[in-house]
């Protein structure tokens, strides 16, 4: 059963300058690993997560950090969901995530299906 869906759509260029206006975005908003991508690849990332927050009826308290897009060995990516987000996700009953990023141009795009 579908629990939530959520998508959300980045300008790449748009995205850029924020994270050149302000610096500590970078920062709060991705985990270690995810801060050295190319921003293309950071702007899909960040749509993701505000797919997730969509997905959950955005839930007041979520930490960046607690969503991470994660790579399978094929390379296909997943929801990694910790801390604030995967409380939250527990609570509504989700047991599965679907993810699908796109890029296309200066946009980029990300759909999440939350499932039980």
């Amino acid at each position: 059963m579908i629990i939530g869906i959520g998508v959300d759509v980045v300008q790449v260029s748009r995205f850029e300058q924020q994270l050149a206006r302000t610096p500590a975005l970078r920062q709060r908003l991705f985990v270690p690993a995810e801060r050295q991508l190319n921003i293309r690849s950071l702007a899909a990332r960040f749509a993701a997560k505000e797919a997730v927050a969509k997905a959950l009826g955005a839930p007041a308290g979520m930490n960046w950090h607690h969503c991470q897009v994660v790579l399978d060995a094929a390379g296909a990516p997943s929801v990694q969901a910790a801390g604030s987000v995967a409380a939250v996700a527990d609570s509504q009953g989700v047991q599965r995530w679907h993810l699908s990023l796109s890029h296309d141009g200066d946009l980029a795009t990300a759909m999440v299906v939350a499932e039980s």
